[in-house]
């Protein structure tokens, strides 16, 4: 069963392709693999062997098989990073030449006015960075990854265009899900101006779409509108998850 799952092809937009390598992108089996790997690989070894040997406090996240790890102690951080890729390769695994980097990450001092000198890390679709607060205290703040944010902007049109001649009904329907779908999971405090730009990009794909459903009668702005204030409101962004 396993081999079948790992021989399993993989939809891409319309397009069905064989992963000569690893587990398939999306996959059922795929976090279910990285778990049962990396709980050995990754999670046993950090605190068996690795904690105790810092000089500093450390510490470990994982989900499947994307992980940040943070370090009081810069020499730390470089010498668990000098070592990581020899761990994995033990065990036929390898870390993401790209993805894995090792990123300065700290409060700024209260003299910088600016933290462009700290870096920014993504993990689990949010890209993590330094900000001042409106009381103007440094915190942690979250907003989407702009990839993400391209790429789901980039499915809503898609969809829009290919069931833009099924009913209003049936595609308010669709897109107050796919809503509050990403809400429920992009709706953490700070991300407000995402979500914003989300609705906003929602309303321009399916107004566009509509108003090319028939050569003789264009859909303007203000019929658009009136539609989705009296009859099929979209939902509005939310703040879920207060992190």
């Amino acid at each position: 069963m396993l081999g079948k799952w790992l021989k399993a092809g993989v939809v891409d937009g319309e397009t069905l392709f064989y992963p000569e390598k690893g587990t398939p992108q999306g996959g059922v089996i795929s976090p279910l693999l990285a778990n049962i790997f990396l709980h050995h690989v990754l999670d046993e070894w950090f605190v068996r062997d690795v904690q105790p040997r810092m000089s500093g406090r450390c510490f470990l996240i994982r989900f499947a098989d994307d992980f940040v790890m943070g370090f009081e102690s810069e020499r730390d951080a470089r010498r668990v990073m000098d070592v990581l890729p020899k761990r994995f390769g033990r065990f036929g695994l390898a870390i993401h030449p790209e993805k894995t980097k090792l990123v300065r990450f700290s409060k700024p001092s209260p003299r910088v006015r600016s933290a462009k000198w700290n870096g920014t890390f993504d993990f689990l679709g949010f890209t993590h960075l330094w900000a001042k607060s409106r009381k103007g205290y440094w915190v942690i703040k979250w907003k989407t990854m702009r990839k993400r944010l391209c790429r789901f902007i980039k499915t809503i049109w898609q969809w829009c265009r290919i069931n833009r001649h099924h009913s209003l009904k049936e595609q308010h329907e669709t897109l107050c899900v796919k809503l509050r779908g990403y809400y429920q999971y992009y709706g953490v405090r700070h991300n407000s101006r995402a979500l914003q730009v989300v609705l906003h990009e929602v309303r321009r794909a399916w107004k566009y779409w509509l108003s090319r459903r028939s050569n003789a009668d264009r859909m303007n702005w203000k019929s658009f509108f009136r539609i989705m204030d009296e009859q099929m409101p979209l939902p509005r962004p939310r703040i879920i998850h207060y992190i």
